[in-house]
């Protein structure tokens, strides 16, 4: 099945609010069914997304560092919650030039405790 990552990249960049408002999986689900994902089935907490992307034709890639990395649009990470973050846990794609989910990150780690904590993650590419 095709998935166009352009129509992904902007679902996500058109949707962002200025602030994180909690609902990543809901917002990065719809970008993946606007880029052409079927996402039926898909899990309620962010950090269970791997299965509904590897089902889409994602694959997991190796990113030792994120920092020093260079990410493609299109790519997506599904992250484990903080120690005292939220249960679910968390997930972004990348348009190109940031991380988004449903709103557009300052860098890879969503928030101050990701950035502290550092869970672990997965990059999903297709």
């Amino acid at each position: 099945m095709p998935f166009d990552k352009d129509k992904f990249a902007a679902y996500l960049t058109t949707h962002a609010a200025k602030h994180a408002q909690h609902h990543c999986a809901k917002f990065v689900r719809l970008a993946l069914e606007a880029g052409g994902a079927d996402t039926k089935g898909h899990p309620i907490p962010a950090k269970e997304y791997g299965r509904t992307l590897t089902r889409n034709g994602f694959r997991a890639i190796d990113v030792a560092d994120p920092a020093k990395f260079v990410f493609a649009k299109g790519d997506v990470v599904v992250m484990e919650p903080t120690k005292r973050g939220n249960p679910a846990g968390h997930i972004a794609g990348y348009d190109g030039k940031h991380w988004v989910s449903d709103f557009i990150q300052l860098d890879f780690w969503p928030g101050a405790a990701y950035k502290k904590e550092k869970p672990s993650y997965v990059v999903y590419r297709r």
